[in-house]
């Protein structure tokens, strides 16, 4: 269901456009810049995230197709100073030699200044830099977007709401940190949290020094050990893959609802969440509000995205594709199937993502085509 794999070189670095089901709307997700030990596994990578993109566009209503762009490097120097430049430039040419059929943002390696390098260099971007009109870094509104995905699961199973409630968060990095700060303002009894940057560590041990509720602890030499805590809540907000036949047997909290992308090792199989009865939140159902800040920058902004109507309507509860109404919908789908909670998401988010944009159709099937005509290859 992959409508087109784009690949270009430059220098020591490979730079790459992955696009899956483009029948909402043009492609549209963010630039990874990682290390890879093969091409197999960039390739596989880029073709997984795709998919995500797709679904999570899908599920929160965006009129958008699944996309993401993917830059390899192999050294650390080729990342820093000029040459990261240099890079980055070349990756906007080549955003631009595609036409539109996919649209950039950020990812992991990736940051606001790094984009807007990008965008000097092509008009297909978003999440620029609010001084050149763009929304910039998203982290806020995606860390508030998991809280109402922990207000939906619990609402759902009958638990009430975040309040007394405890919670465990791996990672308080750009999402983790605000999300301490959103679950504090609905009152949970207490967070626990991990961090293995030292001196981040340091920085939000200092930051929540006067919260007797708020703990924040390295990462020990079991990096996913956060998630075993006796909790009712945990929060991946760190890696992926942490979702596995090693982790799920020995997580005791109810509820698995967290930011960091691709969560499940394997997303075949839950690892026997159903049948333990923990409420997994997919990741593509709850993280979403990255692509919504972002994705929608051409409409211009009315205030900040918590003030703006066409963002703050993700928060609530009224419009049927909220982060709350939608995780609701997956819990009481897959209780009604008999399936996980990933399955029930996977099946509601592909049936979406086939409805064709009600303006433009299948835009970016269009200018792919056009692409192979004119023998962009080459």
């Amino acid at each position: 269901e992959h409508e087109g794999l784009f690949f270009q070189v430059h220098n020591k670095c490979l730079l790459g456009a992955f696009l899956w089901k483009t029948n909402r709307g043009q492609g549209c997700g963010g630039i990874r810049l990682r290390k890879y030990e093969s091409l197999d596994q960039y390739v596989r990578d880029g073709i997984r995230l795709a998919v995500g993109m797709g679904r999570k566009s899908a599920l929160a209503g965006l009129w958008w197709g699944g996309g993401k762009g993917v830059i390899a490097y192999s050294s650390d120097d080729d990342i820093v100073g000029e040459k990261r430049k240099e890079m980055l430039l070349a990756y906007g040419e080549f955003l631009t030699s595609l036409r539109g059929c996919y649209v950039a943002a950020e990812d992991a390696g990736i940051h606001v200044e790094d984009i807007d390098i990008v965008y000097s260099r092509s008009r297909y971007v978003t999440c620029i830099s609010p001084e050149l009109g763009g929304s910039g870094n998203p982290s806020v509104p995606t860390a508030l977007g998991i809280a109402c995905g922990m207000e939906g699961a619990l609402d759902a199973c009958n638990m009430g709401t975040l309040e007394g409630k405890s919670v465990a968060i791996q990672g308080v990095g750009n999402v983790g940190d605000p999300l301490i700060t959103f679950l504090l303002e609905r009152n949970v009894s207490s967070i626990v949290a991990s961090e293995y940057n030292p001196t981040r560590l340091k920085q939000m041990q200092e930051k929540y020094s006067d919260y007797p509720n708020v703990a924040i602890i390295a990462t020990g030499e079991d990096p996913n050990a956060i998630l075993y805590e006796d909790v009712d809540i945990v929060s991946p907000c760190a890696y992926g893959g942490i979702l596995n036949e090693t982790t799920v047997p020995r997580i005791k909290a109810k509820i698995v609802c967290g930011a960091a992308n691709n969560q499940l090792l394997n997303p075949k199989t839950d690892y026997g969440m159903t049948e333990k009865n923990i409420i997994y939140c997919p990741d593509f159902v709850v993280n979403r509000m990255g692509i919504v800040t972002c994705a929608n920058e051409h409409a211009g902004r009315a205030g900040s995205p918590m003030e703006d109507p066409l963002i703050a309507k993700h928060f609530g509860r009224e419009d049927s594709n909220s982060v709350f109404n939608i995780i609701q919908t997956v819990i009481k789908n897959a209780k009604y199937d008999k399936v996980s909670t990933a399955q029930a998401a996977d099946q509601m988010a592909n049936k979406l993502a086939s409805e064709l944009h009600p303006i433009f159709g299948h835009r970016s099937q269009d200018i792919i085509k056009s692409l192979i005509k004119d023998k962009w290859a080459n």
